[in-house]
């Protein structure tokens, strides 16, 4: 798999070439590009045995080694966070190097027994200010530190958690900088016995109610073995997470670290990945004005362990 780094060397000694040449020539390795995955369908175990994918028509599921090569390769992910993937979703006739795709990366948080008695008394509402707020003091350090600053806008969707199938689901609108399309971080929490499936949506703004109709097909894509469900919890032997419901949403905001380096596990694919790759990835190709890319995460920030949520 060849690195962004030089799929962008090898459009820069096309500047003297048509536009359409450059198009063509864009398009024909893109399409390269995607032609060197294997995609699977069918039912997928995941490692250790702990669940599977049932995957229904019309999706696709790229394995783990693959996933890896996209997330490092292709999207310029540190390689440390892509140790996690447990494989992506996607549509069947979107890629992902698709402009106007998404894919759901896949991971296991093993934090324990998420305990659910809070899902009804969540004030979603004052949640969302004090991690508005919390991100606005982090901007503050951020901008001193010379990074770009990003700014929570509000729920895309707002959290719901429906108690009889242990799914918890919400969306958050996200704008990194000066970029004029937000970032859309669709998240999806499956619990377990031991841990919470994980299935984060990488995508922008425009593409909200493309995964929103493909919401219900994809929740009910992946499920816990059995000995792992939800049900199998023995409180003689499992451990018991630190944190529940709202605790979740927040992205670990109870815990003691700080809000932006217990979240950006959201956001490492997509800070990085979507916004440097469909924002300034396409306007450095296709020829339009260039951007400053966001993808100067700082590092101590995207490699944190405590930033699973």
């Amino acid at each position: 798999m060849r690195k962004i780094l030089l799929f962008f060397i090898a459009f820069s000694f096309t500047l003297s070439i048509t536009a359409q040449e450059k198009e063509e020539s864009l398009n024909a390795q893109i399409d390269s590009i995607e032609s060197s995955f294997s995609y699977e369908t069918g039912t997928i175990e995941l490692k250790d045995g702990i669940a599977k994918i049932k995957i229904p028509s019309g999706f696709k599921y790229l394995n783990v080694e693959q996933s890896k090569k996209v997330l490092i390769d292709i999207w310029g992910n540190p390689p440390s966070t892509s140790n996690n993937t447990l494989g992506m979703i996607l549509p069947e006739n979107s890629g992902v190097l698709n402009e106007d795709g998404y894919v759901f990366n896949i991971e296991f948080d093993d934090i324990g027994y998420v305990k659910d008695e809070d899902a009804d008394e969540v004030d979603y509402d004052d949640l969302l200010k004090e991690m508005q707020e919390a991100s606005e003091t982090e901007n503050k350090e951020r901008a001193e530190a010379g990074y770009e600053k990003i700014f929570f806008i509000g729920w895309a969707s707002k959290p719901f958690y429906d108690k009889q199938r242990k799914i918890l689901h919400w969306a958050k609108e996200i704008k990194f900088g000066e970029n004029e399309v937000n970032t859309l971080n669709y998240n999806i929490r499956i619990l377990g016995r031991k841990g919470v499936l994980i299935l984060n949506a990488i995508a922008q703004m425009p593409e909200l109610a493309s995964v929103q109709k493909d919401m219900e097909q994809v929740m009910n894509i992946v499920e816990f073995n059995e000995g792992n469900k939800y049900s199998d919890f023995d409180p003689s032997v499992d451990a018991v997470a630190a944190w529940t419901i709202g605790g979740l949403v927040a992205g670990k905001i109870l815990a003691k670290v700080g809000f932006f380096a217990v979240i950006l596990k959201f956001w490492k694919v997509i800070a990085i990945g979507v916004v440097a790759l469909f924002g300034t990835f396409w306007k450095k190709i296709r020829g339009r004005k260039e951007e400053p890319a966001v993808a100067q995460t700082s590092p101590k920030q995207i490699d944190s362990k405590d930033e699973n949520a």
